[in-house]
């Protein structure tokens, strides 16, 4: 049984890791985001991609976001796997380049 599931995201370019995340965790909707005047709870995860710049070329690599177990509630930590899987699938990954 799903215990988790995606709702929203709202972190787009040039901050797709600045986002607000919006879960439904056992029927409850529950918010994620570093602004902690609308958001139950603080963030969560940093881009696994980067940027690099080398002599003539720059670009980004977009890899899986990374997810601090450290920083969820601990109510939630039974459900880091999913957690984990509805991000990874749900938002694109970052980096999206807007640091470079």
């Amino acid at each position: 049984m799903r215990h988790v599931e995606f709702v929203s995201y709202t972190g787009k370019f040039p901050n797709l890791c600045s986002g607000e995340l919006t879960l439904k965790i056992d029927g409850k909707i529950v918010t994620f985001g570093s602004d902690y005047t609308k958001c139950q709870y603080p963030q969560f995860w940093c881009s696994g991609g980067s940027t690099f710049i080398h002599q003539d070329e720059d670009g980004v690599i977009k890899e899986p976001w990374i997810i601090y177990k450290e920083d969820i509630p601990d109510k939630y930590h039974v459900y880091i796997d999913e957690i984990r899987e509805e991000f990874n699938s749900s938002v694109p990954y970052g980096c999206c380049g807007g640091c470079i």
